[in-house]
């Protein structure tokens, strides 16, 4: 599979506008005393051509359906169409994508106004190299004309295109079109929805989109739980390969964790030194643990600074993530600075036994330069900090 477009549906896929559009809804329903319960019992407004669904939905003729379209108009206009946001992680897709050289395209049964109006607040127009909607006097257009009217301005053949969606006109427009479909499961479809109607990929996060386009995505088929302890749970999956073939994968779960590089004002850092049993020694990091459920990332940084070293900073900032060991671990550690230290009492853990060292920073780039010390975590904190510090 050579891609080099990528098409997007855009309610439910690139952004989620359920709230505007329902309310929008309801509020036409209401204006004609039509029984519609509340506003988010109406999400299968999301996607298909009004028109349609009024009359599909509430059993209307034409000429009413055609009001109720003219009263959701009178309030999406106004309101609706600012009642949504990116999903997350949509935004650095686009870009990233963009970057990557593919040509992208929206191709939707909203209004091209509406779609422009939210590329434009977004910040996310420019990468889109054509945007395909429908026009306020003729929105009833098969989702299958809108992709073939896309991959007409992508100027590409139809094998070397996809189509990203999260309903089933999506998969149908693009299957009618002879195009790879892929489904997404953070829209208003359903997993169910998305399989019956034979979508060629699955999307669980929108980082997956890019995986497929570049043909490296791994699909999961299988999971099988090996042990479940106090941190980690360990699994074995049979998964299928970008290129059809069948393989196995150990993977660890695990929770994430924080990590706080602190520099005084001496330019010291605040380091650890404690016994790592996995590698039988006695090494020295910077203070860090793991996450708790649902915890946030930056108030388990203060909290483990605080407990390891009785710190305590009037200044936090982020370093970024990193990904310790991606082969066989999905652990992320969120990186964090820290500055105005002043010290308060130490907190440790039963079962917790370190010694809090200060390290000239100067001295800590050296000792990581020349391999004496070797933790991923204190390795990519402090180069990052030196980075930023000598900007």
């Amino acid at each position: 599979m050579s891609i080099k477009a990528i098409i997007f549906d855009f309610d439910g896929t690139i952004c989620n506008t359920g709230e505007g559009i329902m309310k929008s809804a309801k509020y036409a329903l209401d204006s004609h005393n039509i029984p519609c319960g509340e506003w988010e019992e109406l999400s299968f407004f999301i996607g298909p051509p009004l028109l349609v669904t009024f009359q599909e939905k509430f059993n209307l003729e034409v000429s009413t359906a055609s009001e109720l379209v003219k009263k959701f108009r009178e309030r999406y206009g106004k309101t609706g169409v600012y009642e949504s946001c990116l999903y997350d992680g949509i935004y650095d897709l686009i870009k990233s994508l963009k970057a990557g050289g593919f040509k992208l395209a929206i191709a939707s049964s909203k209004p091209k106004a509406y779609i422009s109006e939210l590329l434009g607040r977004f910040e996310i127009a420019e990468y889109f190299d054509v945007v395909c909607g429908v026009s306020f006097t003729a929105d009833c257009e098969s989702k299958q004309s809108i992709i073939a009217r896309a991959i007409d301005g992508l100027k590409v053949s139809n094998d070397e295109a996809i189509v990203v969606g999260d309903k089933f006109y999506d998969i149908d427009g693009a299957k009618a079109n002879s195009v790879k479909s892929v489904g997404v499961l953070w829209g208003f479809g359903t997993k169910f929805e998305l399989i019956e109607s034979a979508a060629d990929f699955i999307a669980e996060k929108p980082g997956d989109v890019e995986a497929i386009a570049l043909d490296l995505f791994e699909r999961t088929d299988n999971v099988q739980g090996i042990f479940s302890g106090r941190v980690i749970t360990v699994h074995e999956d049979d998964i299928t390969l970008c290129n059809g073939r069948t393989s196995k994968r150990e993977c660890v779960d695990h929770p994430g964790g924080v990590a706080v590089i602190g520099i005084t004002d001496n330019d010291e850092v605040l380091l650890v030194r404690q016994f790592r049993y996995p590698y039988k020694e006695v090494i020295y990091e910077i203070p860090a643990g793991k996450l708790e459920k649902g915890e946030d990332p930056f108030e388990a940084g203060k909290r483990e600074f605080k407990e390891e070293c009785g710190a305590v900073a009037e200044e936090y900032f982020s370093l970024g993530e990193i990904y310790p060991s991606p082969g066989y671990t999905n652990e992320i550690i969120r990186l964090y600075g820290a500055k105005n230290i002043h010290f308060e009492e130490q907190n440790l853990d039963e079962d917790e036994f370190l010694q809090v060292k200060k390290m000239k920073f100067d001295t800590l780039i050296e000792k990581i330069m020349c391999g004496e010390i070797k933790d991923a975590k204190t390795v990519a904190a402090a180069l990052k900090l030196n980075q930023l510090l000598n900007k």
